[in-house]
């Protein structure tokens, strides 16, 4: 989704955020239905694979968060993994 007065991804930020489309969610490790989450707007280097539930479902990241409470995950700790498995 773009965003009013969002800069366009560069290539690098879009070769990047596409990588991370390819991990499982960096909640709850599910591997199909990928979403990228931008910790910040434009931030794509620290994005973050989230399933649709973990991202934007009811208990998800624009929801409630329950989904991450139970997982005991915040958002630094996601980011974390996320470059964790992108490093291996």
């Amino acid at each position: 989704m773009h965003t009013r007065n969002k800069p366009s991804q560069t290539a690098k930020e879009r070769s990047h955020a596409d990588r991370v489309a390819q991990l499982p969610c960096a909640v709850c490790d599910v591997h199909h239905d990928i979403e990228v989450h931008e910790p910040e707007q434009g931030l794509w280097f620290i994005a973050i694979p989230l399933c649709y539930e973990c991202h934007r479902g009811t208990h998800g990241w624009h929801g409630d968060r329950l989904r991450w409470t139970l997982h005991k995950m915040s958002e630094l700790k996601a980011i974390n993994q996320t470059q964790r498995q992108l490093e291996w």
